[in-house]
């Protein structure tokens, strides 16, 4: 029996409605406004969350990598990158309450302790580990400790680090999530029938990361059998930003939920009937 995973007032699991996850991530280009429009956006298309990344960056990045040359729009170093994406106490303060006014949920990959406790501050409904992440096992156990539910990306991890990850965290609170990190991903490695060897080898709700350009693998996960969708969202696909490309803007993610929400309805019972609007087109057309 596949677990139920609860996340704010949602249930997460077989036979649950799939809980989509709109990732703003970093796509927000360490605007507010931006990270605003975006939550918007998510919450008009009937997204079940937003989900942004958190890192302590003196934390995550060495010296050397800090300094290293990074043309960008907040300046010439990796650092200033960095720093630039990432928001302060009172900006997250301020995502907080709006999020809280239009009654979405909204959490944070974790990238480090730190960001975990930072994160912790605003009572998060849930902790997502990245797939940069699946191997650090203090990092993992820090995050077991606040007993929220756990959501966990494959991208670049064996069957056996997947392994040693929810031998960490276990399996009662987790979600599980099939991922390819590369940005966009190429129709050869999207490999959605991981989808169901990640259902036959663990009893807790599957999820799908999707990098892919389009709707279509999100919505096939589905029919897979993923409780979970994850997609990175944008204002615009050219707007400046590593991510961007490999993200949906407004349009496509309205035909995505769509798509998503009429999935189930699509595969019905599989009972076989006769429906009542086949009735007369039986009687016309039907020859003994």
């Amino acid at each position: 029996m596949t677990k139920i995973v609860r996340i704010g007032n949602k249930l997460i699991g077989d036979n649950h409605p799939c809980f989509i996850i709109a990732e703003i991530g970093i796509n927000h280009n360490g605007s507010v406004d931006n990270a605003k429009k975006l939550i918007q956006i998510a919450f008009d298309q009937g997204c079940d969350a937003v989900k942004f990344q958190k890192r302590t960056i003196e934390d995550v990045y060495s010296e050397s990598e800090l300094k290293a040359p990074r043309q960008s729009v907040f300046g010439e170093t990796n650092g200033d990158l960095k720093r630039g994406l990432e928001f302060s106490y009172e900006e997250y303060k301020e995502i907080d309450t709006f999020c809280s006014k239009l009654g979405i949920l909204w959490f944070a990959s974790s990238w480090d302790k730190k960001s975990v406790d930072f994160l912790e501050k605003f009572n998060v409904c849930a902790h997502k580990i990245p797939s940069a992440c699946i191997c650090d096992i203090e990092l993992l156990e820090h995050i077991k400790k606040t007993n929220k539910p756990i959501l966990i990306s494959t991208g670049m991890s064996t069957i056996d680090e997947i392994n040693r990850a929810i031998g960490v965290i276990g399996l009662d609170n987790t979600i599980i999530y099939h991922c390819t990190s590369t940005y966009p991903t190429s129709n050869q490695e999207i490999n959605l029938n991981f989808i169901l060897e990640l259902k036959k080898r663990y009893s807790c709700p599957i999820g799908y990361s999707g990098h892919e350009k389009g709707i279509l693998p999100s919505t096939i996960s589905v029919v897979l059998g993923a409780n979970s969708v994850e997609r990175h969202i944008t204002l615009d696909r050219t707007m400046w930003g590593s991510d961007q490309a490999a993200s949906l803007e407004p349009l496509g993610l309205q035909k995505l939920v769509r798509d998503i929400r009429n999935v189930k309805i699509f595969l019905g019972d599989g009972i076989k009937k006769v429906y009542n609007s086949e009735l007369p087109i039986k009687q016309k057309l039907r020859r003994n």
